[in-house]
């Protein structure tokens, strides 16, 4: 057994369960990093045997570190240590867009576009509520800070408003375009906060081995005039963002 497990050790005559003692014991040595990114933990029958517990016991350890998303997927010579993403802390406030914000943050924003189409939708059309025939912008992209994948947004501009933006490619920041090309005032937005698990589609972009609790963020932004121009639903990792409100006395 290496010497970074070999201290290692369960107590039957405690109420603790053995999978429980364990698995703080392999946190600690994450936390303290004497098991740093991509080290790899020992296979789960080989630990099993060492602490002499069974690999089921093992097995609910290990499976929890990956809940925390502390493992990643399984190397040739067990599981991998997986780096956690650093938190960002943005304040809720002001209207601002993922590139914005990132460079508030001292990141660099970049984008990878998944789709970018003009679309007439029923369900858009009754939101903007424009005719069922409207045509809309769809944009759906992964935004990454540092390089890191922070959220999946799907966005809808109404094209009878910004007519410039069926010519968009979908990198950068739309609230940009829209302002300098469109030439349009934004007047603010309304935006909603709840709790949602990530879908099989954003826990394939996060990286996430088993759907994992994210922050889903709706938000319908208007012009001067009051008009909706933009309407976007955008989850972002629960394991990264941590929104900070100042509260006025």
């Amino acid at each position: 057994m290496p010497e970074t497990f070999a201290a290692l050790q369960v107590d039957t005559e405690i109420s603790q369960p053995l999978w429980r003692q364990l698995y703080m014991q392999l946190d600690d040595l994450l936390t303290s990093g004497a098991l740093r990114e991509g080290a790899s933990l020992p296979p789960e029958r080989d630990l099993a045997e060492y602490l002499g517990v069974s690999r089921s016991t093992v097995k609910r350890s290990y499976d929890q570190l990956r809940h925390d998303q502390r493992l990643g997927g399984r190397g040739r010579g067990g599981s991998v240590v997986r780096k956690p993403p650093e938190r960002v802390q943005p304040t809720l406030g002001p209207l601002r867009g993922f590139t914005e914000e990132m460079r508030e943050l001292g990141k660099t924003a970049t984008t990878n576009v998944l789709q970018c189409e003009i679309v007439s939708d029923r369900r858009m059309a009754s939101i903007f509520q424009r005719p069922s025939n409207a045509q809309f912008l769809h944009v759906v992209r992964i935004r990454e800070g540092d390089g890191v994948p922070m959220t999946r947004e799907l966005a809808w501009y109404d094209l009878s408003l910004a007519p410039e933006m069926a010519f968009w490619n979908g990198s950068g920041s739309a609230y940009e375009r829209l302002r300098d090309l469109c030439r349009l005032e934004l007047g603010g937005a309304e935006q909603s906060v709840e709790a949602v698990l990530s879908s099989p589609l954003e826990s394939d972009a996060f990286g996430f081995d088993e759907p994992q609790p994210c922050l889903l963020f709706k938000r319908m932004t208007r012009i001067r005039s009051g008009a909706l121009v933009e309407y976007v639903e955008g989850t972002f990792r629960g394991d990264a963002y941590v929104y900070r409100i100042e509260l006025e006395p």
